[in-house]
């Protein structure tokens, strides 16, 4: 096919059509014409057109005909109307069914030229745009969430369900487990999803500056203001904004950002007059903002305007089966980004991921695998590409004391439990019933066990 501009031009009558022809060619367009709407539509269903230039007015079918034919087929090809009558009545019928414009005849061929050549920049600026979108939706899947196991299933399904309505959500969760990604997801999947997603974390802003950030200053608020300036809430204007850490939020902050949540209004610093905001609020907190509430550190009826819906995310501690997925997923993203030609990791070093309990969850996972990334050298990664912290998890000294800053029972537990399961299945060969035996457990116990910790993907079943 080639390479340029296709224009189908019907009219009923033969010396317009010509004529539209031959100028058209001479302007560089490949040109196929058609003398009533049945031809014009045999002509679509064989070949697609960037631009349909049909008569209104023809013996047997309309060319309204024609443009609804065209809109609901080939929805993506401009068409441009012609008519022969002084009233344009029809001619606005036809822009309101879809039509990119109309010209009335006795036109000026330099006046069509100009049409057919905006339509086509249209046409091309809507390609462009779709190609952007796609684009954007590729990077999204690089910092998307991951995880086939149960816990993230039930996120997935909450976050789907809250997207599509108004609600203001908070997310919980540890440091590290994705609280944004969530967040970036609801958004994307809401009506608001091509609207602005402007996220700040409260507890990176000095305490001084931060109501500067959320609500914007008028100039000559204070030492500095030397001009007006948006605040996050009007720059998210229809769309999402994503407090993180809002558990951080001085005392004074907390009144002012609950006006704006109950009253949809903000006012600048400075300024005397408020301004409408029409946002949602997605926040996110790895405090208890229930106990923040009972220290009286939170105020309760900013608690209860925020915790509309919860979503709480758990650690990666609590998920292990994902992490196997996890680590593929950003050896993906890491060997593209350095050009790399590695593939996965050896079962040694998925042994030592498997074992080691991921206190800084996801983040930290995903800083072991770019720093494995960088370190390989051959396809697959090896264990000596992993810190030393994650390699000898096992070997830790258990404690006999109770350290002053506290400790993790439960990690502790299932880290030393893990470490039994592997070694007793080594031991094996993989067979475990004689590795349930070398424990003195039953066979029924043992894979409990390994379901529990997320180690029955990686072991083999029994034969």
């Amino acid at each position: 096919m080639s390479g340029k501009a296709r224009i189908l031009v019907v009219d009923d009558e033969q010396s317009m059509r010509e004529f539209l022809e031959i100028f058209f060619r001479r302007e560089d367009y490949d040109v196929v014409t058609a003398g009533d709407v049945d031809g014009a539509l045999l002509a679509i269903e064989a070949d697609d057109f960037d631009v349909v230039i049909s008569d209104i007015q023809m013996e047997e079918r309309s060319g309204l005909e024609l443009l609804d034919a065209v809109k609901e087929g080939a929805p993506e090809t401009v068409v441009i109307m012609i008519t022969a009558f002084s009233t344009t009545e029809t001619a606005i019928e036809a822009m309101k069914r879809g039509a990119y414009d109309y010209v009335t005849k006795p036109f000026k061929v330099d006046e069509l030229r100009v049409v057919v050549e905006k339509a086509l920049e249209k046409r091309l600026l809507a390609a462009e745009n779709r190609r952007l979108r796609t684009e954007l939706r590729t990077q999204l899947k690089s910092r998307t969430l991951v995880g086939n196991s149960g816990a993230m299933q039930k996120v997935y399904a909450l976050a789907a369900q809250v997207a599509s309505t108004k609600t203001n959500v908070l997310i919980g969760g540890e440091s590290g487990t994705g609280k944004e990604l969530v967040a970036r997801a609801i958004h994307d999947q809401s009506d608001r999803g091509q609207r602005p997603f402007v996220a700040v974390n409260c507890g990176a802003i000095p305490e001084n500056l931060l109501e500067s950030e959320l609500f914007g200053h008028v100039k000559g608020a204070f030492t500095g203001a030397v001009q007006n300036k948006d605040g996050l809430f009007e720059m998210a204007e229809g769309g999402t904004l994503f407090l993180d850490e809002v558990g951080e939020l001085p005392a004074s902050l907390q009144v002012k950002l609950l006006r704006a949540i109950q009253d949809k209004v903000v006012r600048r610093v400075g300024d005397t007059r408020d301004r409408k905001v029409d946002v949602r609020i997605v926040s996110a907190t790895n405090r208890r903002l229930e106990d923040e509430v009972a220290a009286g550190r939170f105020r309760e009826d900013l608690y209860y305007r925020l915790n509309v819906i919860q979503i709480l995310l758990p650690p990666l501690r609590d998920r292990m089966e994902d992490v196997p997925l996890l680590t593929q997923h950003f050896i993906e993203k890491y060997a593209r980004e350095s050009g790399k030609p590695i593939r996965g990791l050896s079962d040694a070093a998925m042994r030592c991921l498997s074992e080691y309990a991921f206190p800084g969850n996801v983040r930290e996972l995903e800083n072991v695998i770019e720093r494995a990334v960088a370190l390989c050298a051959d396809e697959r990664i090896e264990r000596e590409s992993l810190p030393p912290n994650v390699l000898k998890p096992a070997e830790r000294p258990l404690r006999s004391r109770l350290p002053l800053e506290g400790t993790n029972l439960d990690v502790l537990v299932n880290d030393f439990e893990r470490g039994l399961l592997r070694e007793a299945l080594e031991q094996s060969g993989g067979v475990k019933k004689k590795a349930a035996q070398l424990l003195g457990i039953s066979f029924r116990s043992f894979r409990y066990r390994l379901e529990k910790l997320g180690l029955d993907g990686s072991t083999p079943d029994e034969s």
